[in-house]
């Protein structure tokens, strides 16, 4: 017992809890030396420390507990070595992840700061470049409630099919519901996402002249940002070009507070003749 640790002093040098230990002697990854038969006493050696060593920076390293439990039964230089590349491969798909992410995210950043400061400012005339949309039907009646339900199944069959999005919802209301008064009854829901051929529904907004609003507040108030841009185009000139594109840029996702949602809404224009 002398030459022998307990499982108490082990998880004190490791700095893990004895939790761990134990939970890593059911599942056969790290078997203490010795098991005191009266009392159930868990004692580990020197040379086992070492080897919880290896354990643990192979897990701070990525790899699953299985993983490593497969490794350690019998394991080499040749056979660290080709594990150890076989990781850096994941963990370079990770970064390029994690830097993906990150740009959607300071995109989003972005996109709320912009519209925080251009809230007030009325409506306005952009250049808009080619942009992508994952697309799907607003079920009749074209309710809140379905828009809500079309917009999930865009993240749903996202996240699934692993796209390319921006974490932004938005839906496509018909300029004939909009001349009608209809401004919440959507028949697309989207998702803006990066180009790509590998999923069904995805449409292409071509680049163009677009009027563009914010309405700040409750959806069902949107009316009112409506017939501001409506009005505007009239006494601008602009012919409307095209249904109505709703951007979600502060929405439930980024506050609790219905009063400061903010939602673009652009339609293509041209100058009348």
């Amino acid at each position: 017992m002398e030459n022998l640790f307990s499982i108490g002093e082990v998880a004190r040098y490791q700095n893990i809890s004895k939790q761990t230990l134990i939970f890593y002697d059911k599942i056969g990854l790290f078997r203490p030396a010795y098991v005191d038969p009266r009392n159930g006493y868990r004692y580990y050696s020197a040379s086992q420390i070492d080897y919880l060593d290896t354990i643990l920076v192979m897990k701070k390293i990525g790899f699953s507990l299985e993983e490593i439990r497969r490794h350690m039964q019998h394991y080499h230089l040749d056979s660290s070595l080709a594990m150890l590349h076989r990781q850096l491969d994941v963990i370079d798909q990770k970064i390029a992840e994690l830097r993906l992410l990150r740009s959607r995210v300071q995109h989003r950043c972005q996109q709320m700061e912009q519209a925080k400061a251009r809230a007030q400012a009325g409506v306005q005339l952009e250049d808009a470049g080619e942009q992508y949309l994952l697309c799907r039907p607003v079920a009749a009646p074209y309710s809140l409630r379905e828009v809500s339900l079309a917009s999930k199944q865009c993240f749903v069959d996202a996240f699934q099919e692993q796209l390319p999005v921006f974490f932004q919802s938005g839906v496509v209301v018909p300029f004939e519901r909009i001349l009608a008064g209809r401004y919440t009854e959507a028949s697309l829901a989207f998702l803006p996402i990066d180009p790509t051929g590998q999923a069904a529904g995805v449409r292409r907004l071509p680049p163009g002249r677009r009027a563009c609003i914010y309405h700040v507040g409750d959806y069902l108030s949107v009316g009112r940002s409506y017939e501001k841009l409506l009005d505007h185009c009239r006494q601008a000139g602009l012919r409307i070009l095209s249904d109505s594109y709703e951007f979600c840029i502060n929405d439930y996702i980024t506050t609790h507070d219905e009063s400061e949602y903010i939602t673009k809404i652009a339609f293509y224009v041209e100058p009348q003749i």
